[in-house]
Order: C-alpha cells, then sequence, then structure tokens
C-alpha cells in the first residue's frame, strides 16, 4: 500500500494524540494549527486567539484520569495541575513523540471539500492561501472556543459591561464593581469565586437550572476515583451510589441556595469545585435563580427580585462550530452529526473526527483511545462494520443516550470508563473482521477502486 496523507486540524489534545497514532502506523502526517503552539485551548495568550484559559483555571479532573496512558503526568505534580502545567504537559508530549516537527503553525483552515478521489484543504497562513491534496482528513478543532450567547437574547437594555466567560483573564476588572455570573458550570464557579474577593458586595451567581456539585476530594483522595470504583457497575447504580455519597460529604445544593439539579448525576455533567460552597456560605457569593429581563443598571430575576449590577459574566458555554465543512458533512447540526464510534463519518470514513464528544469524565483519554482506533482504520489494520451495521449501532447509542441525558446534545455523550474501556475491543473486533477478509476501506484502496 502506497503512503497515506493525512491532514490533522487542530494541535490541542485530539490532534496531538491523532497525530501521534496516526505516525505510529507509518501514515504520512501534516498537523494545520492556526496558533503558534501546541496545546490549543490550554495554552494561553496562543496567537490563535481562541484558549478561554484563565488565571486560576486547573484541571477539575485528577491527573491520574486525565494523563495520556502514553506520556503519565509526573508523579511530583500535585493532584489538579494548573492549566499552565497542561499547556506545558501538551507541548512536551508533542516533541517526545514526533509531532511537533509535523505542525504548521500559523495555518487556518478555510475549507474542506472531496471534489474527486482525494480531500482538498486550503488553509491561510498569513497573506498567502494553500491548497493541498490528502486521501484523510482528521478534524480536531475542538469545540469550546465559539462563544454560546443567550439566544434569544434577554429584553430589556443593559447599561453596564456584559463579556462571555470565553474572554474573562483574571479578575483585575471586577474590582469595585458588582458582578453577576450567570451558569452553573466550572467556569461559572471559577469566576465567581475569584471575582467575590475584589467586587464590591458579594457575587451573585444566577442559573435556571441547578447540577451537582462536586468537591475535588471525598475521603482524602481525588472524588472521581470514587467514579471509576463503580465504573463496572450500570450507570444507574453507579448513580444512586455517588449521590448518597455526595450528600452524605457536601449536602444537597440547595442548602446552599442553589436550584435543585436538573438530573441525576452522571446525566447532566457535574461541577467540581471545593471552593464555590466555602464562598456560598461565607455569604460572598449569593445565588439567584434565572434571570427575567434586563433594566438599565439593573438586572430583574424570574422571582420577581432585581439587583443593581455593573458587569454580566455570561457563562453560558459554547457551539460547536466546523466552519471549514459544509453542511454536505455536518448538517444543519454540528451537534447532532452521527459518527460510527464518535469517530468515523457515515458517509466517508476517511472524513474522523477526534474530540468531537462530551465526556462524564476527562477528555484526554477518551481522544487518546479515538486517535488510535483511527489509526488503526487508516493504517489498513482495523475493518469498519458494514455501512448498514455501523447505522445500527449509531442508532442504538443515540437511543441510549437519550434515556440518559435526554435532548442535551445526545449524539455527542459518551460515558467515560465505558467508552475507553469499549473502544479497544472495538479495534480488537475490526483486526478479526479485516482477518476473515472483511473489506478495509483505506484511502489507498478507495483509490484503487
Amino acid at each position: 500500500m502506497g503512503s497515506t496523507r493525512v491532514a490533522v486540524i487542530g494541535a490541542g489534545a485530539a490532534g496531538l494524540a491523532s497525530a501521534k497514532a496516526l505516525l505510529d502506523e507509518g501514515l504520512e502526517v501534516t498537523v494545520l494549527e492556526r496558533g503558534d503552539r501546541p496545546g490549543g485551548l490550554w495554552a494561553r495568550d496562543n496567537a490563535g486567539g481562541l484558549s478561554p484559559a484563565y488565571d486560576s483555571l486547573h484541571l477539575n479532573t485528577s491527573k491520574g484520569r486525565t494523563e495520556f496512558a502514553d506520556f503519565p503526568m509526573p508523579a511530583r505534580w500535585p493532584d489538579y495541575p494548573s492549566a499552565a502545567r497542561v499547556a506545558g504537559y501538551l507541548a512536551r508530549y508533542s516533541d517526545a513523540f514526533g509531532v511537533t516537527g509535523r505542525i504548521r503553525f500559523g495555518s487556518t483552515v478555510t475549507a474542506v471539500r472531496r471534489p474527486g478521489p482525494a480531500w482538498t484543504v486550503e488553509a491561510r497562513s498569513g497573506d498567502a492561501t494553500v491548497t493541498e491534496e490528502y486521501d484523510a482528513v482528521v478534524v480536531a478543532n475542538g469545540h469550546n472556543w465559539d462563544p454560546r450567547w443567550p439566544s434569544p437574547a434577554y429584553p430589556g437594555r443593559f447599561d453596564g459591561l456584559q463579556t462571555h466567560a470565553h474572554d474573562y483573564r483574571d479578575p483585575g476588572p471586577f474590582a469595585g464593581r458588582r458582578v453577576l455570573v450567570v451558569g452553573m458550570g466550572n467556569s461559572a464557579m471559577d469566576i465567581a469565586v475569584d471575582a467575590s474577593y475584589v467586587s464590591a458586595g458579594p457575587v451573585l451567581l444566577s442559573a435556571r437550572h441547578g447540577t451537582h456539585i462536586v468537591p475535588k476530594y471525598l475521603f482524602g483522595r481525588p472524588s472521581d476515583l470514587t467514579g471509576k470504583a463503580l465504573a463496572v457497575l450500570p450507570w444507574r447504580i453507579r448513580q444512586t451510589v455517588a449521590q448518597s455519597v455526595l450528600r452524605l460529604a457536601v449536602g444537597a445544593p440547595e442548602k446552599y441556595g442553589l436550584p435543585r439539579p436538573a438530573g441525576g448525576l452522571f446525566q447532566n455533567h457535574p461541577t467540581v469545585s471545593d471552593t464555590i460552597l466555602h464562598r456560598l456560605t461565607h455569604g460572598e457569593v449569593v445565588a439567584r435563580p434565572g434571570v427575567e429581563r434586563l433594566d438599565g443598571g439593573r438586572v430583574v430575576f424570574t422571582d420577581g427580585t432585581a439587583e443593581d449590577v455593573d458587569v454580566i459574566v455570561w457563562a453560558t458555554g459554547y457551539r460547536v462550530s466546523i466552519p471549514f465543512l459544509d453542511r454536505e458533512w455536518t448538517g444543519d447540526d454540528p451537534e447532532a452529526m452521527p459518527l460510527y464510534r464518535r469517530v468515523f463519518h457515515l458517509e466517508d470514513p476517511t472524513l474522523a473526527f477526534v474530540g468531537l464528544m462530551q465526556s462524564t469524565g476527562a477528555a484526554l483519554p477518551v481522544v487518546e483511545a479515538q486517535a488510535k482506533l483511527l489509526a488503526a482504520h487508516l493504517g489498513g489494520r482495523y475493518a469498519l462494520p458494514s455501512p448498514a451495521e455501523q447505522r445500527a449501532a449509531v442508532r442504538r447509542a443515540h437511543a441510549a443516550a437519550v434515556r440518559r441525558w435526554g435532548d442535551k446534545r445526545p449524539m455527542m455523550r459518551v460515558d467515560f470508563d465505558r467508552y475507553v474501556a469499549a473502544l479497544p475491543r472495538e479495534i480488537r473486533a475490526g483486526v478479526r473482521r479485516a482477518a476473515r477478509g472483511a473489506a478495509v476501506h483505506t484511502p489507498a484502496t478507495e483509490a484503487r477502486a
């Protein structure tokens, strides 16, 4: 088989893991990265301008549950390293496996098309635009960089400053000001805590729906190790046990004035924070219900109360954006795009996605497992099931996700422990399919067809 040329779009954790796995298979890899260094969203002040990393950002999953299996984090590190440490870790990973030399920094991909047997990838670098052909394309551009603002916007006019959590770096701009943070995710909690040390009066934390607040340590150990110990159980049983442990350890969110969680633990992504509960109990952060409308220098909440506010921080999440792919490939909503094993496009497996998922745990082990599956396929060792079997598997996975997570991005959802354990088994099954003579549709075989 001739050399297979693969374009990997993005040099964050997903792109680096993909490139490493593809190089291990002996494939020809080019990584196209709009920034000036590896690390993606963790690399603060990256020239790509997409990183949302802020001063106080640390892992919210422990290092032992976050590290790449092929590149453990240093034992001397704390259980929850800073964003700067994670960015350095990803840069060292890139260097250690020969990925850095394959990265074209300052390359912004503007179009990916398949007009014939090969993919054409158009990328802008400075004032020049370069178009090249590849046998396969791996989309690893991440999905935490395109801010999601409230839509439709809340009625009324606000006279103060409105900003999105994506643009937050440090609490300096909040000094002496009345701050409202809208959201219940990890960034919302971090920003509210940071702001509470410099703001004028308590920071207001608003949300329509609650979430479970999980401390970083339970019984003297990183809390996500509890999830690992329970991973062999069905998720409903895991949920019951874990919620009981959590309530014994910290009590219900309502005890702190927060809204009741909209779903059970392991259904909606919990917020991991040791500090938010302290600031709530100290009165430095005060919970408020959802926003009803804006009224000049005041914000009116759904319970009819109103507060004077100078700054609103919308910690309302991110949209999935793949601007370089036509709707022919993504459909109207990239979040709902069906992918076999959350990796392979159903119409053409030489278009693959790494990191386009929402995990109940850390991302790095997930993208590492996805990258190895992808590389086994493009390297010719792994045969996919038939198209009909792939579609049936996607339907089953989607139905199970809807039962568990409802309508919140069900196509993207994966159970961390189950998924990471399932992909090596899938590789072994695909190798057996190949041994039985199933077609291995690599780019080279497609070209010969």
